[in-house]
This record gives C-alpha cells, sequence and structure tokens, in this order.
C-alpha cells in the first residue's frame, strides 16, 4: 500500500462529536468555520475528545482544539487552499471525492462505540517544529537508541523500542508516546496498544517499547518519542506504514457496510436515532425527486447524516459511513481501462441497474466478480459490448444484490458498491383525534402500507420509547400499528404523531378529570396513648392522594402507615402517641376537595417508681439535701399533691417543699433532720383518671465511736486485740471498723487495715520488738466512718530469742562431759541474759540443770556422771521473755574417754615448697587430731629447732611456726611429729627463702664488626636461693656514660647488641635476675667496643627452609551420637595435615554427594556434617574421610535416630499411637 499523503491522513482523521442540531451556536465547532477565521483554518488539527470515558471505546482521540475546522468536516468552497487542510474538497470533484472524516451528531459515542477501537491518524508536525525537534534530538544525548519506522501488515503486529542511559541519572526518566502532533497515547493503551519499560542493572540502560497489535490501514502515520529528564530533552520521529495483507489495493466492500444486524459482525446492531429525533417538530413531509442518497452522503453536513439515513430507508449507516471512510480520493490512472466503474450505484428494490466500463484495448477478456465469486451470463445478469464499452445488466435487484462488484481486464481491476434500498413506507390510514378521563386505558390506531414496518411515535414531537417500566406500549397487528397508553393522566394531554420512511400522521389526546364524590369523609377521634388511630374516607374514584397533618405533608414509616385500596384511603398509627396528635386532612391529587379531621390523644396519670426499689424507700444522709425527682406522665399533664400524715406538702419555699413539672414532681427537703424519716404520699389526677404512690425516706447518720480496745496478748511483732460494738449505729447497719496503732511517744497513728474487719477481734503485725504502742478503732456503716474510739493500754511487743544452735561435744572424760554451742541466730530487743544447759539419762525422762545460774559463755562442762552412762543433752537460751525452745544434741553421749589416734591436715598451699622472700614473716598454722591431747615434736633438717629464731606455739588442735623476719638460714626442711600414747604422725614441710641474684661473674666483649658487638658472660656465684629467670643488658656511650636498656628478660648468657653508632665507643653491663627482681649490681666490661666507619662485611647465617608437610591426622574423632527424629543433629571432628586435606563424608561406606539432607562445613581444621531433620532410616555408620599427598586416613561413628511417641522416647522399632496404622 503506498505511503498515504499528508491530505489522505488529515481526511481519516475521527474528529469529536458535533453538538445536537438544536444548538446552532455550537454548529461553529462541529460544521464549517466562517471565512472570517483564517488563523484557526491554517492551525487546522486533531482535537482531543472532553469525555475521556468515552475515549476508549471510540479509539483514540484528538489532540485539544488547534483546530475547529477539521472537528466539522468540509470547508466552504471558496477558500480551496483551505479546503486541502481541512480534509475534504469541494463538491465537484465528485470522482476524487473521499469519505466524509467526520461523523454525524448525535452518533458521535454510539457510532464509535465497538469491540475493536480504531485509531485516530495525527497530522505529521509542521516543518519549522520538525525541524526544532530534529536539532533538539541532535544536541542531546539521552538516546542511546532510537525507534525506526516500519512496516507492518494489517492484522499482524509491531513492536517500536527506545533506550536511554541511565549512567547520570539519580531517577527514572520520563518517556512519552505520541501520534501525530499532539494525540499522546499513555491513555490509548489496551488491546491494540501496549506499553512496556525495563531496567537492565548491569548495564543501567532504561528500555521502553511501544507495541502495536493487528495493525489496521488507519494506524498509518507519524509518531514521536519524547524523553525528559529535569532540563534535558530529547525526541524522535518515526513512521509507520500499514499495507494490505494481499498487497494490492483495497477494495470497497458496500455489501459488508450495509450488513444488518445479527449478521456475525463487531458492530452488528440496529443504529439509535432517538437523540435526533427529540425535541424536532413533526412536519409534512412532500414528495420529492429520486436522488442519488450515495452522492447525497458525500455532499452532505455530517450534522444531516442521520436525517438522511431515516429519510431514505438507510438501515445500517454506521456500516456505509466506515466503507465510505476507507475509500480512497484519488483512483490511479489506469492501463487496461479507459473508464472505470462509478465508486458506487443506488437502485431500488425491484429495479434494475446498468454497470459500464470502457477499455482502453477491446481485445482483453473481460470478467465479472460479486463477493469475489464470478457471476455467470444468466436471465439475472446481462452482458452487452459495445465497442470498447463492456456492459453489464442486474434485473430484478433484491436485498442481496446489495454487495460489492469489480471487474477484472487482464491483471487489472476496478471495484464498485451498489446499494439496493427498499420502497418508503407510506401511512395508509391516518390517526384519529380522541378523548378521555383520567385512570382509562387509551389506544391510538393507524394503518401503513407494509406488514411489520419500521414506524416512530412521538409526543409533541419527542420520540416515545417504551420500556417494561413505562406506560407507553406499542402493539403491532399486521399493518396496524397501536400506542397504548394505561391509565391516562392529564400529562398524557398532548399531539401524538407517527412517523415512517414514506409519510406521517397525528392526532390530538385530551385527558379529563371524572367528577368526585365524598361517600364517607374524615371523623374526629379521640384515642388513649398507645391505641390505634385509624382515619379512613372513601371517594367515588380510584385516584391517589396527599395526608397532611397541621399543613405539612405526612411520610409512610414503621410507626404510620398509608393505605390506598380502590377509592378507600386509610391513614393507620398502630400505637397513638401524643405527637401523633393534630389536624389531618386528605386531598384527592388533581381535585380541590380537601378531607378534614381532628384527632386528641389522652392518657391517664402514671408515676414512674421504678428507680427507688422493691419497698420504694428513699435512703438519706443527715445534714444533707435531699431532691426527690418522681417521673409522671398523663396527657394532659396531671397535677401532682405531696402529702404526709394527712398533711399536705405546699409548693413555696420552706425547708420542705414540693415542685411539679408537667413530666415530673419533686419533693426537696434541705437539710435533712432524723424526724424528716417516714412515708410521704402522691396524689396524680387528670381528665383521663387518677393515681397514687407512697415513698418512705429514712434519714441517716455516722455510728458512735466504740468503746477503747483491750489487747489480750503480745509476741515479738504482733499482738490479739478486742472491742464492743458501738452503742448507735447510726441508724445502717455496722459494716466494719478500721484499726489504727501509733508509737507511744508519737502522735501519727497508721491504719493497719485497708478492707474492713468484720469482727470484733484483730491481730496487729509487723511492730518493733521492744517499743511501746497503742490501737484504737473506727466503726463503719453505710453512711460513713464514726469517730475514733480512746486508745488502749500501751503494750511493748516481746519474744524469746531462738534456739541455740551448732551444740557439740568438745570433749569427754570418765566423768565429765564438755558440750560447745554457738548463739541464736534471732536474739530480739528483750536480748539474751545466758543460757540453761539440761541432761538426762538414757531411759528417762527427767531433765536435770546442769548449771544453777545462767550461764554467758556458749561452752560448759557437766561434771559429776557416772562413768560408762549414755546422757541426753539440751541448751535453752533465755531473756526478759523467757526461755525459749531447746536446742537438743542428736544422740546420747557415753561418759568415757576415747583414744583417737593422732592426724595432722597439712594445708593444700603446705604440701609444696613455701617459698618467701627475705624480710617477710612466716606464719604457718598446722591443724592436727587427737586424745587425750597429744606430743608434739618439730625438728629443721632432722636437728631441734633454735626456738631464740623460731617461735612455736601448740594447742589442742593445732600448732603454729612463725618467724617475724624470715632470712636465707631459715630455708631447710621442717618435720612435725605428733604423739598420742604409742601412736605416732609425722609430716614435712620444705621452706625456702629467696633474695635478689648477686651479678654476673665476667662480661666481655667477643667481636666487633659493623653496627654490632657480640657479648658474652658467665653466671652469678649467687642466684639468690632460686633460679636465674634473665638478664637485663644496658650500653652506655662512653663520652656521656649515660646507661640505656638494650635487652631485658634475656636468658642467655651472649647477645648480640645492633644499630650501634658509627664512630662511637660503648660499654657494656649485665644485670641477673630471678622472681626477686634484678641483683643489686652489675658486671661491666672492661673494654669498650669501637664502631669503627669501615667495619667488616657481615654475612647472615642460611639456614634450611623448614618441612611443614604432614599426613593427615584426626586430632578429635567422632563420638557415637544419639539423634531425636524431627531435630537437626551434627557430627564434629577435628583433623591436622598440610597440605590441607580433601574432606569426604561417607553413610555406610558410601559417599554423600549433592543430598540437600546434609550440608558439611569445615573451618579451621573442625569438620562439621549436620543431618537436617533426621528420620530413623538416616541412622547408620557416618565415616569422616581426609586425604591428601602424604596420606589418606579414616573414622568413623554410630548415628541412631530416637523416635519419640507419646513422650516415650524409644529408638528402633517405633509405638504407634491409638488409631495410627504400621506402615
Amino acid at each position: 500500500m503506498p505511503e498515504p499523503t499528508k491530505k489522505e491522513e488529515n481526511e481519516v482523521l475521527a474528529p469529536a462529536p458535533a453538538p445536537p442540531p438544536e444548538e446552532p451556536n455550537k454548529e461553529k465547532e462541529a460544521g464549517t468555520a466562517p471565512a472570517k477565521e483564517p488563523s484557526k483554518e491554517k492551525e487546522a488539527g486533531p482535537a482531543p475528545a472532553k469525555e475521556p470515558s468515552k475515549e476508549k471505546e471510540a479509539g483514540p482521540a484528538p489532540a485539544k482544539e488547534p483546530s475547529k475546522e477539521k472537528e466539522a468536516g468540509p470547508a466552504p468552497a471558496k477558500e480551496p487552499n483551505k479546503e486541502k487542510e481541512a480534509g475534504t474538497s469541494p463538491g465537484k470533484d465528485e470522482e476524487d471525492a473521499s469519505p466524509p472524516g467526520a461523523l454525524p451528531p448525535g452518533l458521535g459515542s454510539r457510532a464509535l462505540e465497538r469491540k475493536d477501537s480504531e485509531w485516530s491518524i495525527g497530522e505529521p508536525p509542521a516543518g519549522e517544529e520538525q525541524d526544532k525537534q530534529n536539532a533538539n534530538s541532535q544536541l542531546s544525548t539521552l538516546f542511546v537508541e532510537k525507534p525506526q519506522g516500519g512496516a507492518v501488515k494489517v492484522g499482524e503486529n509491531i513492536t517500536f523500542i527506545a533506550k536511554v542511559k541511565a549512567e547520570d541519572l539519580l531517577r527514572k526518566p520520563t518517556v512519552k508516546w505520541f501520534k501525530g502532533k499532539w494525540m499522546d497515547l499513555a491513555s490509548k493503551a489496551g488491546k491494540h496498544l501496549q506499553l512496556k519499560e525495563t531496567f537492565e542493572r548491569h548495564s543501567r540502560v532504561y528500555t521502553f517499547e511501544m507495541q502495536i497489535i493487528k495493525a489496521k490501514e488507519n494506524y498509518a502515520g507519524n509518531y514521536r518519542c519524547e524523553v525528559t529528564y529535569k532540563d534535558k530533552f530529547d525526541s524522535c520521529s518515526f513512521d509507520l506504514e500499514v499495507h494490505e495483507s494481499t498487497g494490492t489495493t483495497p477494495n470497497i466492500d458496500i455489501r459488508s457496510a450495509f450488513k444488518r444486524s445479527g449478521e456475525g459482525q463487531d458492530d452488528a446492531g440496529e443504529l439509535d436515532f432517538s437523540g435526533l429525533l427529540k425535541r424536532r417538530e413533526v412536519k409534512p413531509q412532500e414528495e420529492q425527486p429520486e436522488v442519488d442518497v450515495w452522492e447525497l452522503l458525500k455532499n452532505a453536513k455530517p450534522s444531516e447524516y442521520e436525517k438522511i439515513a431515516f429519510q431514505y430507508g438507510i438501515t445500517d449507516l454506521r456500516g456505509m459511513l466506515r466503507r465510505l471512510k476507507r475509500m480512497r480520493r484519488v483512483e490511479k490512472k489506469s492501463a487496461a481501462f479507459a473508464r472505470i466503474l462509478d465508486p458506487a450505484y443506488q437502485v431500488d428494490k425491484g429495479g434494475r441497474v446498468r454497470f459500464v466500463v470502457e477499455l482502453a484495448d477491446p481485445k482483453l477478456e473481460v470478467k465479472w466478480y460479486k463477493n469475489g465469486q464470478e457471476i455467470r451470463p444468466s436471465t439475472k445478469y446481462i452482458f452487452e459490448h459495445k465497442g470498447c464499452e463492456r456492459i453489464m445488466f442486474i434485473n430484478n435487484c433484491v436485498l442481496t444484490d446489495d454487495s460489492e462488484y469489480y471487474v477484472t481486464a487482464g491483471d487489472e481491476k476496478c471495484s464498485t458498491e451498489l446499494f439496493v434500498r427498499e420502497p418508503p413506507v407510506m401511512v395508509t390510514k391516518q390517526l384519529e383525534d380522541t378523548k378521555a378521563y383520567c385512570g382509562e386505558r387509551v389506544e391510538l390506531e393507524c394503518e401503513v402500507s407494509e406488514d411489520d414496518a419500521n414506524v416512530k411515535w412521538f409526543k409533541n414531537g419527542e420520540e416515545i420509547v417504551p420500556g417494561p417500566k413505562s406506560r407507553y406500549h406499542i402493539r403491532v397487528e399486521g399493518k396496524k400499528h397501536i400506542l397504548v397508553i394505561d391509565g391516562a393522566t392529564k400529562a398524557d394531554t398532548a399531539e401524538y404523531s407517527v412517523m415512517t420512511t414514506g409519510g406521517q400522521s397525528s392526532a390530538k389526546l385530551s385527558v379529563d378529570l371524572k367528577p368526585l364524590k365524598i361517600l364517607t369523609p374524615l371523623t374526629d377521634q379521640t384515642v388513649n396513648l398507645g391505641k390505634e388511630i385509624c382515619l379512613k374516607c372513601e371517594v367515588s374514584e380510584n385516584i391517589t392522594g396527599k395526608w397532611t397533618k397541621n399543613g405539612l405533608p405526612v411520610q409512610e414509616t414503621d410507626h404510620l402507615k398509608i393505605v390506598h385500596k380502590g377509592r378507600i384511603h386509610k391513614l393507620v398509627i398502630a400505637n397513638a402517641l401524643v405527637e401523633d396528635e393534630g389536624d389531618y386532612v386528605f386531598t384527592p391529587d388533581a381535585y380541590s376537595v380537601t378531607l378534614p379531621a381532628k384527632v386528641h390523644v389522652i392518657d391517664p396519670p402514671k408515676i414512674n417508681l421504678d428507680g427507688l426499689g422493691a419497698d420504694n424507700t428513699v435512703t438519706v444522709i443527715a445534714g444533707n439535701k435531699l431532691r426527690l425527682e418522681i417521673p409522671i406522665s398523663g396527657e394532659p399533664p396531671p397535677k401532682a399533691i405531696w402529702s404526709r400524715a394527712d398533711k399536705a406538702i405546699m409548693e413555696g419555699s420552706g425547708r420542705i417543699r414540693a415542685e411539679n413539672y408537667p413530666d415530673s414532681t419533686t419533693l426537696v427537703i434541705d437539710i435533712a433532720e432524723k424526724d424528716d424519716s417516714g412515708v410521704y404520699h402522691i396524689n396524680l389526677k387528670n381528665e383521663a383518671g387518677e393515681a397514687h404512690a407512697s415513698i418512705n425516706i429514712k434519714v441517716v447518720d455516722i455510728p458512735d465511736p466504740p468503746v477503747a480496745p483491750n489487747v489480750t496478748d503480745v509476741g515479738d511483732d504482733w499482738c490479739i486485740m478486742t472491742w464492743e460494738p458501738p452503742l448507735y449505729d447510726g441508724g445502717s447497719p455496722i459494716l466494719g471498723y478500721f484499726i489504727e496503732r501509733k508509737k507511744k511517744q508519737s502522735s501519727r497513728w497508721m491504719r493497719l487495715n485497708f478492707d474492713l474487719c468484720k469482727e470484733t477481734t484483730f491481730e496487729p503485725k509487723k511492730m518493733i520488738e521492744g517499743v511501746a504502742y497503742e490501737v484504737r478503732i473506727f466503726a463503719v456503716n453505710a453512711v460513713g466512718i464514726s469517730k475514733p474510739s480512746m486508745p488502749s493500754k500501751p503494750f511493748v511487743p516481746l519474744a524469746v530469742t531462738s534456739p541455740p544452735t551448732l551444740l557439740t561435744v568438745d570433749s569427754v572424760t570418765d566423768t565429765t562431759v564438755t558440750m560447745k554451742w554457738r548463739p541464736p541466730d534471732q536474739i530480739g530487743a528483750a536480748g539474751l541474759d545466758g543460757y540453761v544447759l539440761e541432761y538426762c539419762f538414757e531411759g528417762t525422762d527427767d531433765w536435770i540443770v546442769a548449771n544453777t545460774e545462767l550461764i554467758e559463755k556458749t561452752k560448759f562442762t557437766i561434771t559429776g556422771l557416772p562413768t560408762d552412762s549414755r546422757i541426753f543433752v539440751r541448751v535453752k537460751a533465755v531473756n526478759a521473755a523467757g526461755a525459749s525452745e531447746p536446742k537438743y544434741y542428736s544422740q546420747p553421749i557415753l561418759v568415757k574417754e576415747i583414744i583417737e589416734p593422732p592426724k595432722i591436715r597439712i594445708p593444700r598451699h603446705l604440701k609444696q615448697t613455701y617459698i618467701r622472700r627475705v624480710g617477710e614473716a612466716i606464719n604457718l598454722v598446722i591443724p592436727f587430731q587427737g586424745k587425750p591431747r597429744p606430743e608434739l615434736i618439730w625438728t629443721k633438717d632432722g636437728a631441734p629447732i633454735d626456738k631464740n629464731q623460731i617461735n612455736i606455739r601448740n594447742s589442742e588442735t593445732d600448732t603454729i611456726i612463725f618467724i617475724r623476719k624470715a632470712e636465707r638460714s631459715h630455708s631447710g626442711k621442717y618435720d612435725l611429729q605428733v604423739k598420742v600414747e604409742k601412736f605416732v604422725e609425722t609430716a614435712s614441710i620444705d621452706i625456702r627463702v629467696i633474695d635478689r641474684p648477686g651479678p654476673p661473674q665476667l662480661v666481655k666483649i667477643d667481636d666487633v664488626w659493623g653496627e654490632n658487638v657480640a657479648l658474652s658472660w658467665t653466671p652469678p656465684r649467687d642466684n639468690g636461693n632460686t633460679a636465674i629467670t634473665g638478664y637485663t643488658i644496658q650500653k652506655a656511650d662512653k663520652k656521656s656514660m649515660e646507661w640505656f636498656t638494650v635487652i631485658e628478660h634475656y636468658h642467655r648468657t651472649n647477645a648480640t647488641i645492633t644499630e650501634l653508632v658509627i664512630g662511637n665507643e660503648y660499654y657494656f653491663r649485665v644485670f641477673a635476675e630471678n622472681m626477686c627482681g634484678l641483683s643489686e649490681d652489675a658486671t661491666m666490661t672492661k673494654e669498650s667496643a669501637v664502631i669503627a666507619k669501615d667495619g667488616k662485611i657481615y654475612k647472615n647465617p642460611v639456614y634450611e627452609d623448614f618441612d611443614f608437610s604432614e599426613a593427615p591426622m584426626f586430632t578429635q574423632p567422632l563420638v557415637n551420637t544419639y539423634a531425636v527424629a524431627g531435630y537437626n543433629a551434627t557430627l564434629n571432628c577435628s583433623v591436622r595435615g598440610n597440605p590441607k586435606p580433601k574432606i569426604t563424608w561417607m553413610k555406610n561406606k558410601v559417599a554423600i554427594i549433592d543430598d540437600p539432607r546434609y550440608r558439611m562445613f569445615s573451618n579451621q581444621g573442625v569438620c562439621t556434617l549436620e543431618i537436617r531433620k533426621p528420620s530413623p532410616y538416616d541412622g547408620g555408620t557416618y565415616c569422616c574421610k581426609a586425604v591428601n599427598d602424604l596420606g589418606t586416613v579414616e573414622i568413623e561413628c554410630k548415628l541412631e535416630v530416637k523416635v519419640i511417641y507419646q513422650g516415650v522416647n524409644s529408638p528402633g522399632q517405633p509405638v504407634f499411637l491409638e488409631g495410627q496404622q504400621q506402615l
């Protein structure tokens, strides 16, 4: 298909819909533009649609109003140069005319509603603007790859790609796709257009794609892609060519253009002409001479399309316009045909049509085709040859002949469209004027010339559209067409008309009201509150009406129902309320008659005592104000009277008074007193009845204070107190008591209970022992708290001590037993006066006091006991509160002395050599055992100890060796001998007293070379009685003789001093060092070392490389492991080797490779195998194998997986729960 010219692209545009014909002021935008506005004509271009919702249905809409003439269609004939820009040429060039670009008004949105939305082809940018865009594109560098133009066949897909580099961009650039100058395609994405964008992170390139799906011929044109980022801009234009799939010039298929509804097309269906016909006056139609509808449509304004379609019986206007739109304006000159077929032919149904072509070469063979099928001569199709003319006649045309025809001559062909028009439908029986009453059924009848013809009904010029909820129905009986109006009203009075393709008829309908009679009027009613109100009336006609109350309309609710049944009207209120009282009026619709009635609602008086309780008692606290409000009801409002003891309480300003209101009555008592208690009466009265009630008023007060409490018992931090209830409870039962206490010397009382004490006894706790306290009581009732009682007599909490502790036997002889113990853990404020020791002989319960007086010491000897007897012993602690609980010795004691062999308990730190520095103190305690008291002998190195230098102190249980200032002569081996009769126990202790060492014996310079000096020395004669731990070497320049440490803690007896200054002369000295520190003196070299400038060349010693190679060896083996099913298990071992060994795990001698249930780790020689959620099948023998160039080593372990069922951990065969089955 050749590339469309600029003129052709403008002609295919689908402009915005024109306004309805009744708005002539807007026809300047929809129709032809006046010649006085050349500036707007030059700016002609596509304009955008104003309704986005319709754009999606109709396809992409043009841009926003750069030109109003292109919206309109054809331009005036006075300016032919501007007509080309507008889209059509003058009507004189019929052969070159192409279908109008605009659609008829009223048809804008409906005609474009179709499944496949067509795109509008925009106009390419003007020359100057195109040059500017090209210049911008060359200067900007945003595009990496620009979209290129392309060609596609109808129905195929094509994709355009643009790429933008994002290295210098902080965010995504903005990309827009345009068709023509202004049409933004972002809002047109859908079935036929898809926009896509992607981002490649590695190359940092944005890719933008525009894909056109199932391309159509009108998609061809110029497109533009714009990219913007902040102040940067880049643009690129490209062209799209759409070719026919057959590769030939498209033929015009008039038959497809005129296909009727239901023939399977996407846009099949009848058109809706109601938008054009509304508010149109029906005028008598004069007969016109036969015209060519094809030519009429081509030369008419778009606003007249629907009128022409209905007038001339065109049933598929949309299809015809679509075919006209696709026709080409310029036909190429043919080499085979001197004259081709006309673009279209028109014929009436049953008529005859003549097709004529003229050949350039009469020898060429001619063939005729209809819808692609060759036509053979017959009585219907007749062929004639007249010179170069070739003629085909079609006789007796029917609707099936409405189709596309073409003729071929050699390799060329020309085509045309044939339109078969049905004859007009005439009105044979006119409508008649009719009169009717409201509510009656009205039928308007007419007859037409054909059965089941298309007929439209109008009311006052507006088309009547029947529907399921409409009162208008149209009934067709052959040639009869009847308009039925159900339940006619006065609003139906109008002029009704009927229109066909060949005529029309009108008549007037007059609807009047029937005379109305009131059969049953409304009556006044007086109703009790809560009863039903029913207002009923009956009129002579079945009409609707309106209810009002006090002049306001009544709305139906759940409370109020309005009933209309035939001629009877009711207003029903189920439960009458006071608000329902008023004047009600019923007014029939369309009549000036009113039916009034008055409703009066009454209610007997009622007293509401629900808030007072069952006995109607009101309690008030003495001294407070009582305001008792009692709700009352009644219609009209009742009168209330209060009384007490047959004496009325008047309204006024007294201390006791009554206050009355429409919905309540109130009794007021200012400063209530005890005498105000009693029964009060209320009497209510109105015209509907009376009501009575009694109320008991009770005045209450706080109780009297109780009497002083008594303290009956005292403990270490507690006491027990009792009291009597108060004499007067204040008219309200005593609810409980509050207790307070204070120290006797204090004035601050502290409350002991925050919850009421219901009893008359209480036990205060947490008192300080030995401090005097007082307590008092408060009585509480519903009114409040009484005044406090008088304080109790002062009392002091005291307690005995706890029992003594650690009662043990110290010693036993043939007649005595010595016991010792520890003081009690808790002594208390009463202190501790002493102890009482008691004993009894085994087999008796007579306890004998061993000490006649209290003893303060924790040790006592019981004397005068018979030998070989057995006694029980106990001890008590005594203070001012009495004796404590006794502490018993756990078993009987045999009164007989027992020989205990000696035993020396050497402390742990003395079991190795005990080292001390010279001058430090030595104090060693060596415990021992033995009875009777053993004999102790100390020796040093086998000789007796000189007690003038070493102090020895002995006791019954230990011996102490003490040296105030240790000297090196005190070092040696000390032996201890413990002897009890014939039993002997010995022990030894090594003591070493150390001091700082002496200086090294001799320091000499062995060699001097370069900046280095080699020194050597001999160890000191005196090492300080301990090993030499190192040496410290210092150097000094002969000029300054300031000593600087070179090496510390050096262990060898020779060293090399480096980095000496060339040209200097040095002396060196060495200190010896042991655990006591450096020697006091140092040995200095006798000679000095001179660092000469020309030094010797020092050769570094050659060391052989150490071989670190090692065969694999497991330093930590695998361990047999138990695992729980469902919980991860790990096996760990460690391996060493160089080169690093390769680790392989095996299960049952099979290597574990790429098994997701196992994870293997190796870190710093530690190898780990993790088994994820093992099952019993994962149990077995696991092996870890390490391999390097020097060898192979393996290690194994066993893994057993236990299964837990019902809390039982049982390896092996699982235990199945109840209801489970063994697989």
